[in-house]
C-alpha cells in the first residue's frame, strides 16, 4: 500500500508529490499523458505542430499523435495540455497572487465588489507564506522587460494609473509581471543568433517569443535551467529526486500514460474513505489497481469532476463540476504608429490590476499564427458589418472580428500592435459546469465530460466587469497613441480553468472543506485549479493553485501521517504559518 497516490502531474499534482515525498512519504504520481525527456529534440516552433488542439504535441490527448485527442462535449475552445507539467508546458509563466478581496475576512472599502457568497474559507494573509514558499522554490521573479513593456507602462501612466510596487494587489495600478521564468544572463536577450543562445553562453530567458510552444531554451541547458519554470522543469523533477537533497525524503514514483478510471472507496464506521485507484495504461490497454491511505485528485478542472462522477462518488449537494469560472476573456487590439516590439520577449511581462473587476494582461510576445487567429475571433460578428447589440464598444473603433482589408492592415506589422487581454473577475455560477455527456459515446476511460458555459446569460456583475476592463484597455491603447483600437469580444476561449470542485465555507455549494479534503469521502483531496473557491479576482491562477497545493500537502501530512510539516523537510523554519510577508502586515489585509 502506498502512502499517497496523486492523480495528475500538472500545476498542482506535481507540487503535492514533491512536498510529500520530501517529507518521507511513499508517493505514486500517475499522469495520463507522457513525459517529454528532451523537449529540444521533439518540440518545434511551428504553431500548428505545437498548439493545434487536435493534433499538436501540446494537446489534451494520448502520447501517440496519430490517435485522436480525448473526446469532450463542449461549446467552448479549451486550451489544456496532457503530460508531465500539464498545461504549464505552454503557459506564459505568469505568477501573480490572487486579489485579497476574494478571501474570507477581507475588510477593504471595496469588499462588496467581490463575489462574497463564494469566498475562500480562510484569509489572504494566511495564504501568503505558501505564496512565498512557491515563489522561492520555482523561483518567481519580476519579468525581464523589453520595448513592448516600456510602451505599455508609458501608456498606463498617461491613462492615470499608478505603479504598484508590491506583490499584493491593493489598488488600481500597473506593474511588471511576476513570472516563473529565469532572468536572462550572458547572451540571452541580447542576440537572436542561435549559435550564441547556447548554454552556458546564454542563461535564462532568451526573448525568443515562443512561450506558448513550450520552452526549450537555452539550448544545451540542463532541464532545471530551462528558462520557463513549468512543472515539468521544476516540481516534477524535484518530486522524483527528493531523496537526493532532503535528509529524510523519498523519491516519488512517476507512471506516465496512466489514465485513472476509478477512485475506489471503502466504508469505515459508516463513512466512505478513499482506498485506492484503478488506471489504464495507454501503451497496452492493461488495467492496474493500487491501494493508498490518501488519494489526491489533480487531473484538472474537467477531468477531476469527470473522474469523481465516473467513480460513483457521493454528490449530495450536486456541486461536483459546478461553478466553473474562466475569467470570461476578451481582447482589445491597439494599432500603434511605431514599432513596439510586440513579438519579442516573454509572452506577457506587464499587467494592470483593477480590484473588484479583474486584470488586464499585456499579451505581447505571441506567435504570428495565434495573433492572426485571435484577430479573427469573435462571438458578435465582424467589426465593420455587424455591430453587436449586446456588447458595448467600450470606446473602441469597432467590436467584433477583423476581416478583409481591416484584418490585412492590422496584421501588416504585428510589432506595431498592442494586445490587451481583460481577465474578468467572474461570478461562480452554478450553470457553468462539467457533467457526463449523454449524447456522446463513452471512450476507453468511461463516460466523457460535457462542459457547459452559458455565455450570454452570465451574471450582471460578470458582464459589467468585462465591459469595464475592456474600456480600461481602450483607454490604455489610446494613451499609447493608437491609430485604431478594436474590441474583439472573444468567443468562449477557456484558458484559465477554475473552481469546478470548489472549496468553500458552506456545505451547500462546495465540494471541499477548507483543508482541501472532500466533504463526503475521507482521505480524498483535490489539489488542482478546480479546488479554487472562485476565479481569484481575475489574476492568472497557477501560482495560487501551487500555493494552495502546498497548503493541502501540509494538511494531508498533519491529518493522516501525524507530522509536523517541517520536521523532515530540512526547512529552517518551524512552521510555514510563521512566515508572513512584511507587505501584508503593513497593508492591514486580513
Amino acid at each position: 500500500m502506498r502512502d499517497v497516490i496523486v492523480i495528475g502531474a500538472g500545476g498542482g499534482g506535481a507540487v503535492v508529490a514533491k512536498e510529500l515525498a520530501e517529507r518521507g512519504l511513499d508517493v505514486l504520481l500517475l499522469e495520463a499523458g507522457r513525459w517529454v525527456e528532451d523537449p529540444a529534440a521533439e518540440w518545434s516552433r511551428f504553431e500548428n505542430d505545437s498548439t493545434n488542439p487536435i493534433t499538436g504535441y501540446l494537446r489534451f490527448g494520448p502520447a501517440d499523435r496519430s490517435k485522436p485527442a480525448w473526446l469532450r462535449q463542449t461549446n467552448a475552445i479549451i486550451l489544456q495540455v496532457a503530460g508531465v507539467g500539464g498545461t504549464t508546458q505552454h503557459y506564459l509563466g505568469n505568477s501573480p497572487r490572487a486579489m485579497p478581496g476574494v478571501f474570507h475576512g477581507y475588510k477593504g472599502t471595496d469588499r462588496d465588489a467581490y463575489d462574497r457568497a463564494h469566498e475562500f474559507p480562510f484569509s489572504y494573509r494566511s495564504l501568503v507564506p505558501y505564496y512565498e514558499w512557491v515563489e522561492q522554490t520555482l523561483p518567481v521573479q519580476t519579468a525581464a522587460m523589453g520595448r513592448k513593456e516600456e510602451a505599455f507602462f508609458r501608456a498606463a501612466e498617461r491613462a492615470g494609473l499608478p505603479h504598484q510596487e508590491t506583490k499584493d494587489i491593493t489598488r488600481n495600478a500597473f506593474r511588471p509581471q511576476e513570472n516563473a521564468i529565469l532572468q536572462p544572463e550572458g547572451k540571452a536577450g541580447r542576440t537572436a543568433d542561435p549559435l550564441q543562445l547556447v548554454f552556458p553562453k546564454a542563461k535564462g530567458c532568451t526573448f525568443c517569443g515562443h512561450c506558448i510552444q513550450g520552452c526549450v531554451l537555452p539550448r544545451g541547458a540542463p532541464r532545471n535551467l530551462k528558462a520557463k519554470r513549468s512543472t515539468d522543469n521544476s516540481y516534477a523533477p524535484m518530486a522524483m529526486t527528493a531523496d537526493h537533497w532532503s535528509k529524510h525524503g523519498k523519491r516519488a514514483t512517476l507512471v506516465t500514460q496512466a489514465f485513472v478510471t476509478k477512485v475506489r472507496t471503502e466504508l469505515r464506521d459508516g463513512v466512505p474513505r478513499a482506498s485506492g485507484v484503478t488506471w489504464r495504461l495507454g501503451t497496452t490497454g492493461e488495467e492496474f489497481a493500487e491501494d493508498a491511505r490518501v488519494v489526491v485528485l489533480a487531473a484538472g478542472c474537467i477531468e477531476t469532476p469527470r473522474l469523481w462522477l465516473n467513480s460513483g462518488l457521493p454528490n449530495p449537494n450536486d456541486w461536483v463540476g459546478r461553478g466553473f469560472t474562466d475569467h470570461y476573456l476578451d481582447l482589445v487590439i491597439a494599432q500603434l504608429p511605431y514599432d513596439a516590439g510586440n513579438s519579442k520577449g516573454p509572452g506577457s511581462a506587464a499587467r494592470a490590476d483593477f480590484p473588484g473587476h479583474g486584470s488586464l494582461e499585456h499579451a505581447g510576445g505571441l506567435p504570428p499564427g495565434l495573433v492572426a487567429g485571435l484577430s479573427a475571433g469573435s462571438d458578435v460578428g465582424t467589426s465593420r458589418f455587424d455591430p453587436p447589440s449586446w456588447v458595448p464598444p467600450a470606446g473602441a473603433d469597432g467590436v467584433g472580428r477583423l476581416v478583409g482589408n481591416e484584418l490585412k492592415d492590422a496584421l501588416s506589422d504585428i510589432d506595431r500592435l498592442m494586445f490587451l487581454m481583460p481577465l474578468t473577475d467572474d461570478h461562480v455560477e452554478a450553470q457553468n459546469r462539467v457533467t457526463l455527456s449523454a449524447a456522446y459515446p463513452a471512450d476507453e476511460h468511461g463516460s466523457v465530460p460535457k462542459v457547459e458555459f452559458a455565455q450570454r446569460s452570465r451574471s450582471k456583475r460578470t458582464l459589467e466587469n468585462r465591459d469595464f476592463l475592456a474600456a480600461q484597455a481602450v483607454r490604455i491603447g489610446r494613451a499609447a497613441g493608437a491609430r485604431k483600437v478594436w474590441r474583439l469580444a472573444l468567443p468562449e476561449l477557456v484558458v484559465h480553468l477554475q473552481s469546478t470542485m470548489r472549496m468553500g465555507r458552506s456545505e451547500d455549494d462546495s465540494v471541499l472543506d477548507p483543508g482541501g479534503e472532500a466533504r463526503w469521502v475521507k482521505g480524498l483531496f483535490v489539489a488542482d485549479n478546480s479546488a479554487l473557491a472562485n476565479g481569484i479576482g481575475g489574476p492568472n491562477p497557477t501560482l495560487t493553485t501551487q500555493a494552495l497545493a502546498t497548503r493541502t500537502a501540509e494538511k494531508i501530512f498533519r491529518r493522516y501521517f501525524g507530522g509536523d510539516p517541517w520536521v523532515n523537510s530540512g526547512s529552517p523554519v518551524s512552521s510555514i504559518d510563521d512566515r508572513v510577508s512584511t507587505a501584508v502586515q503593513e497593508s492591514g489585509i486580513a
